[in-house]
């Protein structure tokens, strides 16, 4: 019985040729790779918004040692503070703990 519907010996239910184009979908009906793309491209973009925030915090390190905004001292140094809170929060949400520390390796080895 086996020989009539082309069993040939011990494979998966989704070797046969009529069940491989459902391989790829994941549990939401996406396929494997558009997931891992839509993921990436969400990862890309927290990447680039933790790199704007660092710009800012630059920024605002550059103005605090500046005499020119001594007089706004303690609003810039209040904005550092609450920048650098945001990019904790920010790094601990999307988990980018291992972009931080490539970034810091990278820095440690140009100099």
């Amino acid at each position: 019985m086996r020989e009539e519907h082309g069993h040939r010996g011990r494979h998966a239910h989704r070797d046969h040729p009529e069940h491989r184009e459902h391989r790829h979908f994941n549990k939401d009906g996406l396929k494997e790779d558009q997931h891992k793309i839509a993921q990436t491209f969400r990862r890309g973009r927290a990447i680039a918004f933790l790199d704007k925030l660092n710009v800012n915090r630059s920024t605002l390190q550059r103005q605090l040692s500046d005499p020119q905004f001594e007089s706004i001292k303690q609003v810039i140094s209040g904005e550092l503070k609450a920048t650098e809170a945001i990019i904790e929060e920010f790094i601990q949400m999307f988990q980018l703990h291992e972009i931080i520390s490539n970034d810091t390796e990278e820095g440690n080895n140009r100099t």
